[in-house]
């Protein structure tokens, strides 16, 4: 059964402090340092309190809870139907028209939805006391989409939550949302752009997407048509045309002070605009260069094609969100992603520089945005029920969406169907997973011809990994010392943050089994594996930045109770200091009781272990003959990573283990190479850019340890007239004479 769920309901703040401050109302809408939560509250009150992709979400207080039917199944969100008498009214102008004594019947009804648009709606969803923000209830209520009415889904519940924590942080710029296809992104986004524009004075809201065309039409069939159809109180005061091709502007209109008006002295009635405007822009790196907004849409910022790029625009819009230090608007950024090299690759990075868990000294990540995925079996057409929640199994009775059609497979079941018929086609299978991402990995996914490797196999082997996530049984924690004595026995200990990942430990006999010889260390279970590293020499960098040290264990075939050809540790980090990972790497090769090959232009981690006594661990490239290394190979170990002929014989080892141990194999079974990271990296390596794939370097460098034979030079047999110095005698008469 599926268990996956989009959120969770935390308590991180004492009971007797919550119901204090909720009793004094005292509780402010934005970030709240103390508690590290984000209150969306405008109340004074909170309620529960979400952690939706790592953000903690402050919801209002439960209050004035609408029902539909007492009928705990009958509750549900359902649009309200439009007041017939308001129907023809459609201007404030016709308001102003409308007889005095039949407004006051509407005032009620009319501050009921200024409310509802300010502090959100609370109803009952199937018996749950159910909260949408003022952003989700105008989207809801008073949106037009293409298919009419939009429908309640409890993933835009949660989206719209989210979008309004960020709208009420100040450190943030914005959310970037990585979506699927038909999410509703685009409807929702625009709602947000009328929305917004509409209760704002002297205010500009711009739209981009990935291209001009795209972004215009946008404007055109989205934006202008929900603006028509507000309702007249929530509709300003228009200027230009009904249906703008290039910009809605919310202002009075110029005929409105005409210069005949002003001669004949006509009494102009007293008509205030907002002054404010939504437009698009063409697709440039420079877009809105220069300006000052309130709102940005990012519409398909992961389908930017080059020459374009989404990273240098987000640089130069971003500026146009701020005043100095001060965020004065926000951006909703949504897409799916194209494959890597035809933009997704730098939404993709746009998307990691967004984690709210990693932030700068000035609480900030470094994109400034707070990134968002959702499953797309959360947001996939014809799966939902009436209340928003999606059919994700096959139902074991009669079942039906909000449509009231019958569904007779459930979400993912469909979505098993549909991979299944494209397995033969790797191509149009990864398009598929972009388009319909279960998991981030699915959103990111490349082409098969862009890598040097077989990607069939990788994506095979990271969607086999990911049906056994919870079942693989990788540890992650760290290594250490006995009782922080160095130099003496290792131990694992297991740490939710920690830098190791690992799937197999020896037994206890083979753990730290260390061989000494003439003073130095060598290592006990050399026949067992090996380690490759990827190390680096410089603690900090200049822009803070840096490749991350690299480390990667793999098993061979051994008579011993270990499994064979397996990846079983992976080590992908920059500690503060170099030393810490020269200590974390020699830990590692002690309990293991492994040799290590590293590249050794950076020499640094191999003078760390010949002075630790551990220069039996450091590998002389296998590649040579020992008469034949250079004083500094022989002094350390390593092997260079100038030479071509290094370099393809890395690329080819990395190639053959693809080939033999990952994906499905001929007997129908799956290889047991269980770390997703080193699989992508490699699926995205490059052997032009080798400097940018640390997990690929260093797992190359281990398949090659474990298979020094197959590198070893057959040294040429020198074929040389050997002097035997036989003495020769002459054997006629009675005595031998030595014949000189």
């Amino acid at each position: 059964m599926y268990e996956q769920d989009l959120y969770k309901i935390i308590e991180p703040i004492r009971i007797n402090t919550l119901k204090r401050l909720n009793k004094s109302k005292k509780w402010k809408y934005g970030y709240n340092k103390e508690h590290d939560i984000i209150v969306i509250s405008k109340t004074g009150q909170i309620g529960d309190i979400y952690e939706i992709q790592n953000l903690k979400i402050a919801l209002p207080k439960p209050v004035n809870i609408y029902k539909r039917n007492k009928n705990k199944k009958e509750q549900y969100w359902e649009r309200f139907e439009d007041q017939h008498g308001l129907k023809n009214i459609k201007t404030i102008f016709d308001w102003r028209a409308y007889p005095d004594n039949s407004k006051d019947q509407w005032y009620d009804y009319i501050n009921e939805e200024f409310d509802r648009r300010e502090n959100g709606f609370w109803f009952y969803n199937n018996g749950v006391p159910t909260y949408i923000t003022g952003t989700h209830y105008m989207y809801l209520q008073w949106s037009k989409i293409d298919v009419g009415a939009p429908e309640f889904r409890e993933s835009n519940r949660l989206f719209y939550l989210f979008w309004e924590a960020c709208k009420a942080d100040k450190r943030c710029y914005g959310i970037c949302y990585l979506k699927n296809r038909r999410s509703g992104f685009s409807f929702m986004a625009s709602s947000e752009a009328v929305n917004l524009a509409t209760i704002s004075s002297d205010a500009r809201f711009g739209i981009l997407s990935k291209t001009g065309w795209d972004a215009k039409k946008m404007f055109t069939d989205k934006v202008v048509p929900i603006s028509i159809n507000y309702p007249f109180f929530f509709k300003p005061i228009q200027d230009g045309m009904d249906r703008p091709k290039s910009e809605l502007a919310y202002r009075v209109p110029a005929q409105k002070f005409t210069r005949k008006k002003l001669q004949t002295n006509e009494q102009i009635e007293e008509i205030v605009g907002l002054d404010t405007t939504i437009d698009w822009k063409n697709t440039a790196d420079n877009s809105y260069d220069g300006e000052k907004l309130n709102l940005l849409v990012h519409d398909e910022s992961g389908k930017w094609e080059k020459p374009e790029n989404i990273l240098n625009n987000w640089r130069v819009t971003k500026t146009c969100l701020r005043l100095g230090s001060r965020v004065i608007g926000k951006c909703m950024m949504g897409s799916t992603s194209n494959a890597l090299d035809k933009g997704g690759d730098n939404f993709k990075k746009l998307y990691r520089d967004s984690n709210v868990t990693k932030r700068n000294l000035n609480g900030q990540t470094k994109s400034g945005l707070y990134s968002l995925f959702i499953p797309m079996e959360w947001n996939y057409e014809g799966f939902m029920d009436r209340y928003g929640i999606p059919v994700f199994n096959t139902p074991k009775k009669e079942a039906y969406n909000l449509y009231g059609d019958i569904v007779e497979t459930g979400v993912i079941d469909h979505w098993d169907n549909e991979v299944e018929g494209l397995r033969n086609d790797q191509d149009a299978l990864n398009e598929f997973y972009r388009q319909f991402p279960r998991t981030e990995e699915h959103a990111f996914r490349d082409e098969t011809q862009n890598s040097i490797f077989n990607l069939v196999k990788i994506y095979e082997q990271i969607d086999f990994n990911d049906d056994l996530k919870n079942s693989i049984g990788i540890s992650t924690g760290n290594f250490q010392w006995v009782n922080g004595i160095k130099d003496s026995k290792v131990i694992f200990y297991p740490d939710p943050t920690g830098r190791f990942k690992i799937s197999w430990t020896p037994k206890a006999h083979l753990q730290n089994n260390i061989v000494i010889k003439n003073g130095i260390k060598y290592p006990g279970n050399e026949h067992l594996g090996a380690f490759g590293c990827d190390s680096y020499d410089i603690s900090g960098t200049v822009d803070n930045k840096g490749s991350k040290g690299s480390l990667h264990g793999l098993t061979k075939f051994s008579m011993e109770e270990v499994p064979a050809n397996q990846f079983f540790l992976e080590y992908i980090a920059r500690p503060q200091t170099a030393e810490m990972f020269f200590e974390d790497v020699l830990m590692a090769l002690v309990f293991y009781g492994m040799p290590l090959l590293a590249e050794n232009n950076k020499p640094r981690l191999l003078y760390y272990l010949r002075r630790r006594g551990y220069r039996g661990f450091s590998m002389n490239r296998p590649d040579k003959i020992w008469n034949k290394l250079s004083s500094a190979e022989k002094e350390v170990g390593g092997i260079p990573n100038s030479s071509e002929d290094i370099k393809q014989a890395h690329a080819a080892a990395i190639e053959m283990y693809i080939q033999d141990h990952v994906g499905l194999k001929t007997d129908n079974s799956y290889g047991n190479m269980y770390f997703n990271i080193t699989l992508n990296d490699w699926a995205r390596f490059d052997i032009n850019k080798r400097t940018q794939f640390d997990a690929s370097i260093s797992s190359g460098l281990a398949i090659m340890a474990c298979n020094r034979h197959l590198y070893t030079p057959n040294a040429a047999i020198k074929k040389e007239k050997v002097s035997l110095n036989i003495a020769r005698y002459k054997n006629s008469g009675v005595l031998s004479k030595l014949i000189k």
